[in-house]
């Protein structure tokens, strides 16, 4: 494993300087934008009754969408942005976006990892950053998630906006790819939608349950960075 930021503190306890701050914002910014996008995902998909009055003196439904939208293009803009971090900023920062699966002491840490969770074997690794079963899970269950929902979503948003580049570069070849039914598109969006939710909930579950368990500090690690490090598995 490549070397890392260490510093002593006065207990003795190594604090090792995981998650670089770019990491951290994009990490709280996803996570605020996430959070909007499936509220008002979840209304487009099932609208709220109408309000009275003239519908220019509240605008709720647009709103709505213009909420929707703004997060989903910030979530894209972030998408890209980790994908460039991943290449300079430290050896964590490609865990998620690039992990090492040429490499068979990761497979087998995945394995450990699976039999641990599942309470069918206690594993004594402790790594710094992720373990192999949460990187090979958030790379397959976010990332690929989160890129799926962004082109989709911009698909979706070019049949609305018409002829430009985003109908070109988007909007066609993903209707071709579904067969040109945008139904089908807006469908797996959802689906889409409950797939993202349902590994947030599972994160957070993870992240706690990996916090009480190692008691190494990983939900504030996300705020300062800084996590400790009393033995070190590297992953490949």
């Amino acid at each position: 494993m490549a070397s890392t930021p260490v510093d002593d503190t006065p207990q003795g306890e190594p604090l090792v300087y995981v998650y670089e701050a770019p990491v951290r914002l994009w990490h709280w910014v996803n996570a605020t934008a996430i959070t909007l996008l499936f509220v008002t995902g979840y209304l487009i998909g099932s609208p709220p009754p109408s309000l009275n009055g003239e519908p220019s003196a509240h605008y709720l439904f647009g709103w709505i969408r213009f909420i929707h939208f703004s997060c989903g293009q910030i979530m894209a803009v972030g998408i890209i942005f980790r994908f460039y971090w991943s290449f300079v900023g430290n050896y964590f920062s490609r865990e998620i976006i690039r992990p090492p699966v040429l490499s068979r002491k990761f497979w087998k840490g995945v394995m450990l990892e699976t039999k641990s969770y599942a309470l069918a074997e206690h594993s004594s690794r402790r790594y710094v950053g992720h373990n192999p079963l949460a990187i090979l899970s958030m790379h397959v269950l976010f990332v690929w998630v989160a890129v799926f929902m962004v082109v989709t979503g911009l698909a979706l948003y070019g049949e609305g906006e018409g002829p430009g580049w985003i109908h070109t570069v988007f909007t066609g070849p993903v209707l071709l790819l579904f067969g040109n039914n945008s139904l089908t598109v807006h469908t797996w969006h959802h689906f889409g939608m409950w797939a993202m939710v349902i590994f947030v909930l599972v994160h957070i579950y993870a992240a706690v349950r990996e916090d009480i368990l190692s008691r190494e500090a990983i939900i504030t690690s996300m705020i300062s960075g800084w996590r400790k490090a009393r033995k070190v598995t590297p992953i490949d």
